[in-house]
């Protein structure tokens, strides 16, 4: 049985309309000062940031978004005799869920943007519930319990990750055969170190992204092509 874990940024999800962040097109180059709408300190300290967010949140992309070629292959992978697979995203769109990945064996890194959760008392609700408050005026709705502030359950810069999250991605990493690291930039750590992890264990290397990345140099293949073709092609050509 051959460990392929896959390791997925924003790009996977470009051609299911879900705009990435830092490509030639990404939301960040676009509009710099967008990064403060999920940036922790920005996000606590201002209103004005936090009625942003909840506006982008309400019209984000991803509300009316379908699993693309690329979600469908790695479930397709899933399903194949021979292969145990683990995705590993940076995404928050539950897109690889929907494609069929059964969710134990899917690590949402940065969270989902399903859910919400209280800054203050830690109480977790469905996003639905929080944009149907949006929609009916409250353009910063606060916890229902605790009057704090509430925000998406997404990994916001400046926030540490889910050690439990963090630690299950290292042993996946350590144990994988095969590697792939897909549609990301790999420039936000700790995500990015899961490659050299990988590496450094024996993993056959792939890196499948539109730009360089920084581990290129150690990858034992490298891949321009758009996603959604290539990575079919590449899944497809797997041997157990």
């Amino acid at each position: 049985m051959s460990l392929v874990a896959i390791l997925t940024g924003a790009g996977v999800s470009t051609d299911s309309g879900i705009p990435d962040y830092r490509g030639p097109n990404g939301l960040w180059r676009r509009d710099p000062e967008a990064e403060k709408l999920v940036t922790y300190d920005c996000y606590l300290s201002d209103p004005e940031i936090r009625r942003r967010s909840w506006l982008m949140r309400s019209t984000s992309p991803a509300w009316g978004a379908e699993p693309n070629a690329a979600h469908r292959a790695i479930a397709a992978l899933e399903r194949r005799p021979g292969f145990a697979v683990r995705v590993i995203t940076q995404n928050v769109d539950g897109l690889h869920q929907r494609a069929g990945i059964a969710e134990r064996k899917v690590l949402e890194l940065h969270g989902t943007m399903r859910s919400v959760v209280c800054t203050g008392c830690g109480a977790r609700s469905s996003m639905a519930e929080a944009l149907a408050r949006v929609a009916a005026g409250e353009d910063d709705p606060p916890c229902r319990v605790c009057g704090s502030v509430l925000k998406s359950a997404t990994v916001m810069f400046g926030q540490p990750l889910d050690p439990e999250v963090l630690a299950r991605a290292v042993a996946i990493a350590r144990a994988a055969d095969v590697f792939m690291a897909v549609g990301t930039s790999l420039q936000v750590q700790p995500a990015a170190s899961l490659v050299g992890i990988a590496a450094e264990h024996g993993a056959r290397l792939s890196i499948v992204n539109a730009e360089p990345t920084p581990y290129d140099g150690i990858a034992d293949e490298i891949v321009r092509d758009p996603i959604g073709t290539a990575l079919p092609r590449l899944l497809a050509a797997l041997e157990p």
